[in-house]
């Protein structure tokens, strides 16, 4: 046995000698604990703070210091064009092209503002399509829209739930729904990357489907941007949001991102709540009444760019755009498999994990259920005291997410070492 766990540690930092991406894990602060840095596998809910966002932070105070309002245009990063700044590194993340994606308020808020947009229920055909289990937020949101319509949610909301005795949804149900659903569906809504499984949907198949029934697609996609290969434009979807906090590092509170497919953004006649910052900019400071979208995802941009509520993200960004989307995937297959790979002897009558195996199905995450929820409350508490960082979900998840930009093998194996003691 201690020649097999030699072995695993030996294996971790031979991987990590090899990782050409592991010089990013010092531009990153982890939280301490008395015996050194915490085992921080919280990037889904949480993304570490980049060494660069205090310089970041103070170089917009001081442009606002020394250029009080000139700063809009003569900053360093000027504030006018400040979420303009960020769409090429999103754009690459997500797989569109620059004029689909852009940064702005939150995630709820997006989906609202998109919703509002893009969920135009009208005669028979007035359902959403979304999955069980899909996060509080959205299942929230879904509701009250379908209530300001006026329509009764038990009706309207059509929820695919995974069979008995199985904790995935198997997409073959999905498709089979839409289908059923054909004359009454207006919306397909699935989180991209369920954030209590780790499931990653194909987007790609779901979306075609939708369109194939007459209805839109739109994904929230919090656990899956930078986390998982995305193309959303080639895959027609119509719109997502997302939130910057989780796998992008953009700190807590930090601005959403939205995307919106091409043939919508050229389309003004799509309705939307307008505002100031999603004006024409070749007649925003005209002052005149008449709205005129912007031909781009920012004609769904309502207020001033939340400057302060981004830098922290533009300086992730610029990390991201240095590692490499497609790098730092492939490190995240290697990194989540090794952990898989640990984890399936201490599978047992405590915990198994629900994440799927394969590879293009799942991201950073693995989701470990208890069999006993108040012992798996438990294992995460001893957990924090041992100085790892995960983090509990009801019912009985424990999720570990390592996020390849800073975690490393010899995170996965101390890990897996501390938990196996503690089992």
């Amino acid at each position: 046995m201690l020649q097999d766990i030699a072995q695993a540690l030996a294996y971790a930092q031979q991987k990590d000698r090899e990782d050409e991406l592991g010089s990013f894990r010092s531009r990153f602060y982890f939280p301490r604990a008395p015996e050194g840095e915490m085992i921080y596998f919280c990037g889904n809910s949480l993304g570490l703070q980049p060494v660069g966002a205090e310089d970041s932070i103070q170089q917009e105070l001081t442009d606002w210091r020394e250029l009080a309002i000139g700063g809009y245009w003569q900053a360093r990063n000027p504030w006018m064009s400040y979420p303009a700044s960020l769409r090429g590194a999103l754009a690459r993340i997500v797989g569109c092209g620059e004029e689909e994606v852009t940064v702005m308020n939150a995630l709820t808020v997006n989906l609202h503002l998109l919703l509002l947009s893009f969920y135009r229920p009208g005669g028979q055909r007035r359902k959403i399509l979304m999955e069980a289990g899909a996060f509080p937020s959205d299942m929230y949101a879904v509701e009250t829209q379908v209530r300001w319509h006026g329509y009764d949610p038990r009706e309207a909301i059509i929820e695919v739930a995974p069979r008995e005795g199985e904790k995935l949804i198997r997409e073959e149900d999905i498709l089979a729904a839409i289908d059923r659903s054909t004359d009454s569906l207006a919306l397909v809504l699935i989180g991209g990357l369920n954030y209590y499984t780790g499931q990653f949907f194909d987007i790609q198949r779901i979306t075609a489907a939708a369109h194939a029934a007459g209805a839109l697609a739109g994904y929230d996609l919090a656990h899956a941007v930078g986390n998982v290969p995305l193309r959303l434009h080639d895959w027609e979807v119509d719109f997502a949001v997302w939130c910057s906090y989780k796998y992008l590092n953009g700190g807590p509170g930090a601005a959403g991102g939205a995307f919106v497919h091409r043939r919508h953004t050229t389309d003004p006649t799509i309705p939307r709540l307008g505002g100031w910052w999603g004006n024409d900019e070749s007649s925003r400071f005209k002052m005149q009444k008449g709205f005129v979208p912007k031909a781009t995802a920012e004609g769904w941009s309502m207020s001033t760019a939340q400057v302060f509520n981004m830098v922290c993200l533009r300086a992730s960004l610029a990390l991201f755009e240095e590692a490499g989307i497609e790098r730092l995937q492939a490190k995240s297959r290697e990194l989540t498999a090794y952990l898989a790979s640990l984890l399936a002897p201490l599978e047992g009558p405590v915990f198994r994990v629900i994440t799927p195996v394969e590879p293009d199905r799942r991201g950073a995450q693995l989701s470990l259920l208890f069999n006993d929820p108040e012992r798996g409350r438990k294992v995460q508490r001893e957990l924090q005291e041992e100085g790892v960082v995960t983090d509990y979900r009801e019912p009985g998840v424990i999720r570990v997410a390592p996020a390849p930009l800073y975690n490393s093998f010899e995170d996965v194996y101390r890990f897996c070492h501390i938990l196996g003691q503690l089992l």
